[in-house]
């Protein structure tokens, strides 16, 4: 077997290992004018290839099949897994299958290489259906409070929690990945996200999303999802296009897209924003954002106080940050500010540029032994609102006031500070329980009648590690008797 044949086999496994590069060839007796001169240097430069002591490759005489094992298994060594088409993967395997002998005697388990092509295969090829069901029973106190729907006993499928998503890796650059569910409010399904993801190596190694994302996600680590806790600005559905940029401290994201509003259009608009991430090191991360709604047809945000507030844009500057005293305890924060701009100028009464800020403790439970632990405080002035609802509870009817209300409303006229305490339990793979606490405050001259408390046990049973049951009690207690509820709610889940 010629060297330069056995080379082209080579090439193969490690075409996708890192992108290509221009190397300096380091075999005396390859001329530069040789068709296979920079893919040697390459494979040099990466220690596939080793040549001779005396600096040559001696490309045109014979190779041994020992020889080749060996230039195999340094090029495995090389691969970079998120990185193959399906052709490489099956070159790969051929490699491997004819070279088995040879590997062995060399010390290289096959069984091993295997299962690293097992790796790259899954990757490749056909489509990838994953998806999410969740039905949930609750007995709620009142008939229309609440968390009642269609009474105070509801079956309901939660809508946004039952999906279907497809991916589908087409190349070792592109990807495409879509969510589909059932539309709130109706039996419609709809295009939850439907994007395509492309990797730009040439264009400073960016990533770009085109399509629509109902996942951009830019308040890492500020807010507790799994207990009801949302994102304030962004976690919302986008048209458009999404830019991410790793580099050595940390990573750059920006976008430019379309909001889709999906209640008759009132608040479509043109979204932009941008965001920074620096992680100094293990202990302290900090971000800088940005983000900007450009309003098609100012919307009033559903106000029935203070009359016409045709919104034209809406700007929103974040600051947060990350301090890790160890793997197991952190304190993160953030620092907001609103800037809105008003059609026919800002009310005398208003405040168009308020302020908002929250700080969280977060312990795992490895330091705690026995329970985790969230501990958050957030104080907005008034007239900030947050661009989604910042604070969620058990599971509110469609349409039926929401105990965190006004929170999101850029017209509300008085402060707002909330306390929220949560904690979970793993007991074994099996069993786990989870508790919340919540405290609303509204410092409003018409007294307690928007200051709510929030209790909230659970427990939760894994019986595969698909699927689980959860059992909760939810307790809201307020001044106003149509906020004041409590419900039992029974829930079974699968992710698949």
């Amino acid at each position: 077997m010629k060297k330069i044949l056995a080379l082209v086999a080579v090439i193969a496994l490690v075409a996708f290992a890192a992108p290509a590069f221009a190397a300096a060839n380091p075999f005396m007796d390859v001329p530069m004018n040789h068709w296979a001169y920079d893919a040697i240097g390459q494979l040099a430069a990466r220690g596939v290839l080793s040549g001779y002591p005396d600096g040559t490759y001696k490309g045109n005489q014979p190779m041994t099949r020992y020889e080749v094992a060996s230039a195999v298994a340094r090029a495995l060594a090389v691969v970079d897994m998120t990185k193959a088409s399906k052709q490489d993967v099956e070159m790969l395997k051929k490699l491997v299958v004819e070279f088995k002998d040879e590997l062995d005697a060399l010390g290289v388990k096959v069984d091993k290489i295997d299962s690293r092509v097992a790796v790259l295969e899954e990757g490749v090829g056909g489509w990838k259906i994953s998806g999410s069901f969740r039905m949930d029973w609750k007995w709620a106190d009142q008939t229309a409070g609440t968390y009642a729907q269609d009474g105070d006993e509801d079956l309901t499928m939660r809508q946004p929690s039952n999906y279907l998503q497809l991916v589908k890796r087409i190349d070792d650059k592109v990807s495409y990945r879509a969510r589909l569910r059932r539309m709130d409010g109706n039996r419609n399904i709809e295009w939850a996200e439907n994007f395509i993801t492309v990797k730009f190596p040439d264009l400073w190694d960016t990533t770009m999303k085109f399509g629509r994302s109902d996942s951009i996600v830019w308040e890492n680590g500020l807010y507790h999802d799994s207990l009801g806790d949302d994102a304030w600005f962004l976690d919302d559905r986008i048209e458009g296009i999404v830019l991410d940029k790793n580099f050595a401290m940390g990573n750059f994201s920006a976008l430019w897209g379309h909001y889709d509003d999906a209640n008759g259009g009132v608040g479509e608009a043109t979204w932009y924003g941008a965001r920074v991430r620096f992680n100094f090191n293990e202990q302290f991360n900090m971000g800088l954002n940005a983000l900007i709604k450009d309003y098609d047809n100012n919307p009033e945000f559903d106000n029935p106080v203070v009359g016409l507030l045709p919104f034209e844009k809406w700007q929103t500057y974040w600051f947060d940050f990350g301090v890790n005293f160890n793997q197991n305890v952190a304190l993160r924060g953030m620092y907001a500010m609103n800037k809105y701009d008003i059609a026919g100028g800002t009310p005398v009464w208003m405040d168009d540029s308020p302020n908002a800020y929250k700080i969280i403790v977060d312990v795992k439970q490895d330091a705690l032994k026995f329970t985790s632990l969230w501990l958050e405080y957030a104080k907005l002035d008034a007239f900030f609102a947050t661009h989604i609802n910042g604070l969620s509870y058990a599971e509110q009817a469609a349409g039926n006031p929401k105990p965190a209300t006004l929170i999101d409303k850029p017209w509300r006229p008085f402060e707002m500070k909330y306390w929220m305490i949560a904690a979970e339990q793993k007991w074994n793979d099996k069993w786990a329980t989870f508790q919340r606490y919540l405290d609303v405050d509204y410092d409003t001259a018409i007294g307690d009648l928007f200051d709510h408390t929030n209790w909230l046990f659970g427990v939760r049973y894994m019986y595969t590690s698909a699927l689980q049951f959860e059992l909760m009690y939810d307790k809201i207690e307020a001044d106003n008797v149509n906020y004041s509820d409590h419900m039992i709610r029974f829930r079974t889940s699968i992710s698949f």
